[in-house]
């Protein structure tokens, strides 16, 4: 395989699979047979996952929730998304640990980087919740961050596009895909990747972001083996 250790970022929203909210089972379930396949393969494998399916920060602030309260709302429905992802892939025989960057003792551990390396090093897959733990940091942030933090190789972005494109593909049918593209370029064409805070970070640290298709079976796998899948953020 290719990478030794990777951070996998999904969203939320990816989760509720066509019903747009919640916990879409079939989809939680492919997801966690996709990571089993690499994790059998060899590789260590960190998740991060948003909570967009269940409650947003910014979908707080709309309804008159103080932004604060509204991003530890989000912060909690992480959480939920990492226990259901834990639970899948506990039951397909897998080891895991959900670390959380606010303490619930009764849930999960709170993060420690040297526990989460150490998890990683025994073959247990390691789901990062409740962002870093401060509010206005978004999942992006935390898995740039948490990436960093655990030397991993890469960021997966997982998506429900095959990559980064000239333009939005849903919207522009003109738009086409990069195969590889800088950080530089990103920036400079403005192209909606990360969050900026979560781009800087990859790119200060020289972090490779790939961003790809996950609901396709196999693409994963074909990542961490080293195959072309997506688009390759990378410096020149």
């Amino acid at each position: 395989m290719k990478y030794k250790r990777i951070l996998l970022k999904l969203s939320g929203e990816a989760l509720a699979g066509d019903k747009g909210s919640g916990i879409d089972t079939p989809r939680l379930m492919q997801y966690s047979e996709e990571i089993k396949k690499v994790v059998e393969a060899g590789v260590q494998v960190a998740i991060v996952i948003g909570g967009g399916n269940i409650f947003r920060g910014a979908q707080g602030e709309a309804s008159g929730i103080d932004r604060v309260q509204g991003d530890y709302m989000g912060m909690l429905a992480t959480v939920i998304n990492g226990m259901a992802i834990q639970s899948a892939l506990e039951k397909m025989g897998l080891f895991t640990r959900l670390m959380s960057g606010i303490k619930m003792e009764q849930v999960c551990e709170p993060f420690i980087r040297r526990r989460a390396v150490r998890h990683l090093e025994k073959g247990r897959v390691v789901i990062f919740g409740a962002g870093i733990g401060n509010p206005y940091f978004t999942t992006d942030s935390t898995a740039s961050l948490r990436a960093i933090e655990i030397e991993a190789d890469v960021v997966l972005k997982g998506t429900r596009v095959d990559g980064v494109y000239t333009a939005d593909p849903e919207k522009d049918a003109t738009a086409t895909r990069y195969s590889t593209i800088s950080f530089e370029d990103v920036y400079s064409m403005g192209l909606n990747v990360m969050d900026m805070t979560a781009f800087t970070l990859c790119k200060e640290n020289g972090l490779p972001i790939i961003v790809f298709d996950m609901n396709k079976p196999g693409n994963l796998y074909k990542l961490a083996s080293g195959e072309e899948v997506g688009t390759l953020i990378t410096m020149r």
